[in-house]
């Protein structure tokens, strides 16, 4: 604990980099390329940070002016799944989510209570998100911990189970997704269809949205990063009153949109050096892991819910959603139930629906529905979230953060399986949660074991 209040006082843009190094000298992927990945990581989070800070000066004044004119309480910002990411790694738990996720999954493995061998080392950051909420909230590492290896061993399980799905709908032989984001609304989805199943009349109804994108023609663009990003900051800074005209003096609605585009494809860019960083030493894990595994069974490569992304369903209601998103919001808000703008993560609608289509067969209207009840649940617990997640961002990049008001995002701040096991630490106390989340997570490694050992 000595050594590691030493490096965590260094601050996340240097304490990442010398995790990562030490972590890929123990995989045994050299100095060089250990050093080389650490580094990548560390210039990932320093431009994350500060993007976002340059994001939260020019957006957090403009939707709180924004709700001010129009009575509504849109003042928490989205500062989406990047941001989320860098937060969680540069958190306590972060710092050892990678070592602690390959030993629970290398446990599960030697037990047959999973399938999967996860590969996808930078989504790790889910897990770590959820335990540094815990960890805040309790301000006890230890629970931090426990949260996060409750969601480990839950995602795998749904992981599991899944897997024939895409392997059917998707064409993914071989392939499971063990990304806590989009494999999270799978217990829903597959609650919802079974209602609409057992409904008559409603269970008919299904709409072909396979050529939807298509069908949009040169309109698609409207859906860029750049360009939604740029239109979101221009109608947010035109209704917040901003002057058009640059004559007047001050920011104008041009350099509050200018800045969200540019945040939109910044943002991205800058977690694809975190992810850079990263892939040697998810290729370390998995040779690994496969050596130490090989021939005990039949196992599934887990991997990012990106390879599922391009059913042309999946596509055309993320693009539907995008729109309903922002009325629901508004709509939300009005009655109190809302206070998040989204924003930078209306890029990740579609992974919602990865594991919702396959679970609803195809089925359009299912699919839709589930998604906006998805959407509404999804931003009534980022606002209910969003102190902690505050929280988490201020003690992982103090100065960074301080200032920007409450933030959000929808991933994983809207997180359904987030939320559940954050919040029993509140509503039960410690010690009721850390017993809740222990049998549930035995009882599903256990059920899993039985369902592989019956296949």
């Amino acid at each position: 604990m000595f050594i590691f209040e030493i490096i965590s006082g260094l601050g996340s843009t240097v304490m990442m980099p010398i995790i990562i190094t030490v972590f890929g000298l123990i995989l045994g992927i050299g100095f060089g390329k250990s050093f080389r990945a650490g580094l990548t990581v560390g210039v990932g989070l320093i431009g994350l940070n500060a993007v976002i800070g340059l994001m939260g000066g020019a957006l957090a004044p403009a939707a709180a002016q924004l709700s001010a004119n129009f009575g509504l309480q849109l003042d928490i910002i989205d500062v989406g799944w990047p941001a989320a990411a860098a937060i969680a790694f540069a958190g306590k738990v972060g710092t050892l989510i990678i070592p602690v996720g390959i030993a629970v999954n290398m446990v599960m493995i030697a037990t047959k209570s999973t399938q999967t061998i996860n590969i996808d080392i930078w989504n790790f950051w889910h897990y770590a998100f959820t335990g540094g909420l815990v960890a805040s909230l309790t301000d006890n590492l230890l629970l931090g911990f426990v949260a996060a290896i409750a969601n480990i061993v839950i995602v795998m399980v749904i992981a599991d189970v899944t897997a024939p799905l895409f392997e059917e709908y998707n064409g993914l032989t071989g392939v499971s997704i063990p990304m806590a984001f989009s494999a999270a609304y799978a217990p829903i989805a597959w609650v919802v269809n079974e209602v609409i199943e057992r409904i008559p009349g409603l269970n008919k109804l299904d709409f072909n949205l396979d050529d939807f994108q298509n069908k949009l023609g040169g309109a698609s663009i409207l859906f860029e990063p750049i360009v939604l990003g740029t239109i979101i900051g221009f109608l947010v800074a035109l209704f917040a009153g901003y002057p058009i005209d640059p004559r007047v003096g001050g920011t104008t609605v041009f350099s509050i949109a200018m800045t969200m585009g540019a945040a939109l494809v910044l943002i991205p860019k800058m977690a694809s050096l975190l992810m850079e960083g990263l892939i040697p030493i998810a290729q370390a894990s998995q040779e690994f892991v496969q050596k130490r595994y090989e021939g005990k069974g039949n196992f599934y490569i887990g991997l990012d819910s990106a390879v599922a992304l391009g059913h042309p369903l999946t596509l055309a209601l993320g693009i539907i959603i995008t729109p309903l998103t922002l009325l629901i919001a508004v709509g939300l808000s009005k009655i109190g139930l809302n206070g998040v703008l989204p924003a930078v993560d209306l890029v990740v609608l579609p992974f919602i629906f990865i594991f919702v289509v396959p679970i609803c067969k195809g089925n359009g209207f299912r699919a839709l529905l589930t998604g906006i009840l998805l959407i509404v649940a999804g931003l009534m617990i980022s606002t209910s979230l969003a102190p902690v997640f505050t929280d988490v961002a201020i003690m992982a990049d103090a100065a960074s953060y301080e200032g920007v008001g409450l933030i959000s995002s929808i991933c994983d701040g809207a997180n359904p399986l987030t939320y559940i096991l954050v919040m029993p630490f509140k509503w039960i106390g410690e010690m009721g949660a850390v017993v809740v989340l222990s049998v549930v997570s035995l009882v599903a490694a256990i059920w899993n074991r039985r369902r592989i050992a019956s296949l």
